[in-house]
């Protein structure tokens, strides 16, 4: 058993990854051999993802507020606190705040065998972004 009792510092996602103002905890990365990997994901609002896959796919699980989810060729999708998504892996997708509020949600996945967690590909275009919830 291993109790983690200091976390990194918060880290700002990065501009090509994320549209608006979005912070990433690392809540678990264990040593190999686990390939767990969690976040705690603080979205504001209209913040969002860009397209992107996890190779093992990925759990959402919204914390506070509400937002959006979408996969490729599906349609927006809203989820709000107490919500659990679950994301096939390779399925392409993207996740963010609503509009007018911000959302929260635990991340987790688990890594590829080189290390990837996420493929990340284009971002979301503005046009295509919902403005309302």
């Amino acid at each position: 058993m291993h109790i983690t009792r200091t976390r990194p510092a918060s880290r700002q996602g990065l501009a090509e990854n994320f549209t608006g103002t979005v912070w990433l905890d690392e809540i678990a990365s264990p040593e190999p051999p686990s390939r767990l990997r969690m976040f705690s994901v603080h979205f504001a609002p209209g913040a969002h993802t860009a397209w992107h896959r996890h190779p093992h796919g990925q759990v959402l699980h919204v914390t506070e507020g509400e937002g959006f989810v979408q996969r490729d060729g599906g349609s927006v999708e809203p989820i709000r606190a107490g919500d659990t998504v679950w994301i096939e892996p390779g399925e392409r997708h993207w996740h963010g705040a609503g509009p007018l509020t911000f959302m929260t949600h635990l991340a987790v996945v688990e890594a590829a065998d080189d290390g990837t967690t996420a493929v990340w590909e284009e971002r979301v275009p503005d046009t295509e972004y919902p403005t309302t919830a």
